[in-house]
């Protein structure tokens, strides 16, 4: 398996994880879209946090850096993975609050971006609302935000991997 790894492009990898989260964004869309589960603010945020992602995939498997380039696209993956962990943690804390405790259900995306500054936007987002609490959809026992959380964790393992691995063309 190792000898499997060795030979594998680094380019071919970064160009399966940018395959990787493009799935992840469709599976987005197919629920929000063919299920009607519209999303909430931290799972918009967690889209944001993805988009960013699958961006520096996608510059890398295009540039093919060396060394040294390998390694900051992996610093830079696993801190906007590490971002995504904590917003993945705080939605499950949400999730899982007493019904009394669980925040107010504040105004929609489009209503806070046309009244609002981006940065209070973007810490309203953090904050959380009501809808954030709701549990969508499931696969073996774990919502939406366990399930972003696990695909955190993994990309930014895997651009570490990737780091680490001798560059091959």
């Amino acid at each position: 398996m190792l000898k499997l790894w060795r030979r594998i492009p680094n380019r071919a990898l970064y160009l399966a994880g940018f395959l990787y989260v493009c799935s992840l964004m469709g599976f987005g869309f197919y629920l929000q879209y063919v299920k009607h589960q519209e999303p909430c603010p931290l799972c918009m945020v967690q889209r944001m946090i993805f988009i960013a992602i699958l961006s520096l995939f996608l510059l890398a498997a295009v540039q093919g850096p060396k060394r040294i380039g390998a390694m900051l696209y992996a610093v830079l993956i696993s801190l906007l993975s590490l971002s995504g962990v904590a917003v993945a943690v705080r939605h499950i804390w949400i999730q899982h609050l007493p019904l009394d405790q669980i925040p107010a259900c504040g105004p929609d995306l489009d209503y806070m971006l046309d009244t609002m500054p981006l940065a209070r936007v973007f810490k309203e987002l953090l904050h959380g609302s009501g809808e954030c609490a709701a549990h969508g959809w499931t696969l073996f026992t774990l919502g939406i935000p366990q399930w972003s959380l696990l695909c955190y964790l993994a990309l930014g393992a895997f651009s570490i991997l990737i780091a680490l691995k001798k560059p091959s063309r």
